[in-house]
């Protein structure tokens, strides 16, 4: 079941309780070795529909959305029936022991319980050991994302285990870290920090070679069943910390990572806690990237930064950007440090556990922010592309508002201005020849009854959903764009047309224009 929604501050992890069985310790794994089992509950998943669409048809849209709360009730409800359909959905995605004869006619069953996907219970009854979650890709695949039981955002109820290696699903983080990622065609990706997988899992669509990187054995065990589920390629899996596991010739032409970014006292759980002092984790990948990208590479990762008292936070993230790279950086949203603590502490289920224990957590990580001066934490989007070029770009910006995913050709599309750009000077601008970006709408805002506007606004109805504030001369010649007549000649004719100076409208203009297509709102045609 793939999320719609872009929650991106809650990373894998989901506030709720264990609706299916409870589970104190890790269970053992499926073998990953056993791609034939692997391949045989595919099809069989598949012939009763167990997919994205088929469980919103089953369940129906409030029970579908309760899942994603975390929330069962709705889904047991709708699932009380004996249909296939039914049965794979309260064995894999609500963790429900099944009657064995259930499911001997759906699932190859022996094979099943001796690959280790499914294990004996009270008798006459089978259980899964692992969730086992639908997920839509983008083209329209059936993809199935492996995670550990109670651990599948939308599964059986959020976190049911405190374990170190415990290996979550898919949550909002995840989601929006595969929709801003670029997707063109490349020979080599990286997907540091794996998880279950679903970064690897995107990448080996348009990746030739697909390497995934963790510290946690547990979590590249259940890529590799991710993977053999969904009917991808296997990748090339390693053990270690951050760039660890890479040799120092080898570079990539994709590197992406979900981290464990959340900025916290210690290191309690693996899953998202970093483990360095502070932003340390997220400043060391990010400037440890540049020399692991080739030429033309893209890095794309999710990150939290510090709001230190005194200093700039955009100035704190541009010393992060290595040399050699262009880097567009997008914070998408700002907590003080109070909202910041209550929010992973409720993530970890210490809310419910003893007050005081709960007081003394909550205090720690108060003492831990007053101690490096924290007054707020950021989270957003960090992008680099390894560039030749000399003055690389850095674009640190805030926008917490909308935004239509995916964004990847977005956010290739800003680099590409980029380029342009900075081969154009303000003559080549006027020489040159632009078109108005499809679905970008005007507003004019002013008294009713006025004759002219107070002001004009330009907004775009997709990607990243910009508004600039233009003048009448940036409204007309942007509306007049459609690549025909060079910027130069447009403004001649409006100088025309209003009775000002062309050789003044021509000199004060450029800017405007090399604004409009920094923003996206222009394209050079052709």
């Amino acid at each position: 079941m793939a999320p719609r929604n872009d929650c991106p501050q809650r990373r894998r992890g989901v506030e709720g309780h264990n609706g299916g069985v409870s589970h104190t310790s890790l269970s053992p794994l499926p073998s990953s070795d056993r791609l034939d089992v692997a391949a045989r509950l595919r099809d069989a998943l598949l012939g009763a529909s167990f997919t994205a669409d088929g469980l919103l048809e089953l369940l129906g849209a409030p029970a579908y959305a309760a899942l994603a709360r975390s929330e069962t009730v709705p889904a047991l409800r709708a699932t009380r029936g004996d249909t296939p359909l039914e049965t794979l959905v309260r064995l894999f995605l609500l963790q429900q022991p099944v009657p064995h004869a259930r499911v001997a006619d759906l699932l190859p069953v022996e094979d099943c319980l001796e690959s280790g996907w499914l294990t004996r219970v009270d008798g006459d009854e089978v259980a899964a050991t692992v969730d086992v979650r639908p997920y839509g890709g983008p083209g329209g695949e059936d993809w199935f994302i492996v995670s550990d039981l109670g651990c599948a955002v939308g599964g059986a109820g959020g976190i049911g285990s405190r374990e170190q290696g415990v290996v979550l699903g898919v949550g909002g983080a995840s989601t929006t870290l595969a929709g801003i990622t670029v997707r063109t065609p490349v020979a080599s990706a990286l997907d540091l920090g794996t998880g279950s997988g679903i970064q690897a899992l995107h990448a080996a669509q348009h990746a030739t070679r697909v390497t995934a990187t963790d510290l946690n054995p547990r979590a590249l065990h259940i890529t590799a069943l991710t993977l053999a589920l969904s009917g991808a390629p296997a990748a090339d899996l390693r053990e270690g910390s951050l760039f660890e596991p890479v040799a120092d010739d080898e570079t990539y032409d994709l590197i992406v990572s979900n981290p464990p970014f959340v900025i916290s006292p210690g290191a309690r759980l693996t899953y998202r806690d970093g483990g360095m002092g502070g932003d340390d984790l997220c400043r060391t990948l990010v400037q440890q990237a540049g020399d692991r990208l080739n030429e033309g590479g893209y890095a794309q990762f999710l990150a939290n930064w510090q709001h230190v008292e005194g200093e700039d936070w955009q100035d704190r993230l541009r010393s992060w950007v290595p040399r050699g790279c262009d880097a567009w950086i997008v914070q998408r949203e700002v907590q003080d440090i109070t909202q910041y603590a209550e929010l992973w502490l409720r993530d970890a289920g210490d809310h419910r556990s003893d007050p005081a224990a709960y007081e003394a957590r909550y205090d720690a990580w108060l003492d831990e922010f007053e101690a490096r001066k924290v007054k707020a934490v950021g989270f957003g989007w960090i992008t680099l592309r390894k560039t030749a070029a000399e003055g690389p770009s850095i674009t640190v910006e805030e926008w917490p508002h909308p935004v239509e995913q995916p964004l990847g050709d977005t956010v290739r599309a800003h680099f590409d201005r980029v380029d342009y750009l900075r081969a154009n000077d303000d003559a080549a601008l006027l020489a040159g020849h632009f078109k108005l970006v499809e679905e970008v709408v005007q507003e004019q805002v002013g008294l009713p009854g006025a004759e002219d506007p107070e002001h004009v606004v330009l907004r775009q109805q997709r990607g990243m959903r910009r508004a600039t504030k233009v003048d009448t001369v940036g409204a007309g010649f942007a509306g007049v764009c459609d690549g025909t007549l060079s910027a130069g000649r447009i403004l001649d004719a409006i100088a025309q047309l209003v009775g000002e100076d062309p050789v003044l409208l021509r000199d004060r203009t450029p800017a405007q224009i090399r604004l409009l297509v920094e923003q996206g709102f222009l394209e050079p045609a052709g």
